[in-house]
């Protein structure tokens, strides 16, 4: 039997050794082991390892904390320590593993990125026609998917699945006398969702065209090959089409969502209405968008108000 380690940092090269080769771990998972352990023992200074509790954790991650340090990054970091005196508890005896029960701080919630109405519109609107072409399939479908995220405020997966016509096996599908759309959202919850006139126009647009899907489908929406589309395309196609008509942003699908709801609750303050037709199951998951909405008010002062800005 070797020796044990006899120093701090000895012991942080026993239990890199062991996660190399008893884990399988790869060399950047290793190393970004090496480096938390490592910031831990410079952390903890002087103290052994069996001498450090979870008051001494919970200072060295306020200090990280305050340091400006990511609260991902220290949860990383945690989960690091944790799993280091797991194994040291079996090298040698300690009272408890000081890591255990200490959380990291929460994340600041990050407000979801939506655009300007005009952006918007600019986005999904059609490209006016060369004189006498005639818009490809193709092109009049991502024009209908696109026009339909926004106008109903979707997520892609519900647009992926829809069907041209309803049916008791189908997640969804579009009432086009009603002018709606009926999805079944998270928790398996089915909603109707008003559809809007522009989107309305593209989807009878393409359905004019609308081959019959090839895989024996009813799938509204379609790839290249005939099948239906997966939530992964119409992403694909959305990035595209936005970096071709010079969108200011990086755009996905979500982004649509987001901007649905934020350009709805603006116009009219009804966040009961918001939440409904989202598909959220709390109001809380909707109110984020009064904040969209207040910072839209606020980006709007700061730049009409004479007396806004500062000197």
């Amino acid at each position: 039997m070797s020796a044990a380690p006899d120093s701090k940092l000895a012991w942080i090269d026993a239990y890199l050794t062991h996660v190399r080769g008893a884990r399988q771990l790869s060399p950047h998972t290793v190393a970004a082991y090496a480096r938390d352990l490592q910031e831990l023992a410079a952390l903890s200074a002087d103290t052994a390892w069996p001498q450090l509790d979870q008051h001494a954790i919970r200072r060295y991650t306020a200090k990280l904390h305050a340091q400006q340090l990511d609260p991902r990054s220290i949860a990383r970091k945690l989960s690091s320590w944790r799993g280091y005196f797991n194994w040291l508890s079996e090298q040698m005896p300690l009272a408890a593993n000081p890591v255990q029960g200490v959380r990291p701080p929460k994340r600041a919630k990050t407000l979801p990125r939506a655009l300007s109405v005009d952006d918007a519109v600019q986005l999904v609107a059609p490209a006016r026609p060369t004189a006498g072409a005639t818009p490809e399939p193709a092109e009049l479908c991502n024009r209908a998917m696109f026009e339909l995220l926004y106008s109903s405020g979707l997520r892609v997966s519900e647009l992926a699945s829809l069907d041209r016509t309803p049916a008791k096996t189908s997640p969804g599908w579009v009432e086009l006398d009603n002018r709606e759309v009926i999805v079944t959202g998270k928790g398996n919850k089915r909603r109707t969702v008003p559809v809007g006139g522009a989107a309305m126009d593209a989807l009878h647009a393409w359905l004019a065209v609308r081959p019959a899907p090839s895989d024996g489908s009813d799938a509204l929406f379609l790839s290249q090959r005939g099948t239906r589309v997966s939530p992964r395309v119409i992403q694909q196609r959305l990035q595209q089409h936005a970096l071709t008509h010079g969108a200011p942003v990086h755009v996905h699908p979500h982004m649509l969502r987001h901007s649905f709801a934020s350009h709805v609750l603006q116009s009219s303050g009804d966040l009961r209405a918001v939440q409904d037709m989202l598909g959220h199951a709390s109001i809380a998951s909707t109110q984020v968008y009064t904040a969209l909405d207040f910072q839209h008010l606020a980006e709007v002062y700061d730049k009409a108000h004479p007396r806004a800005k500062l000197k």
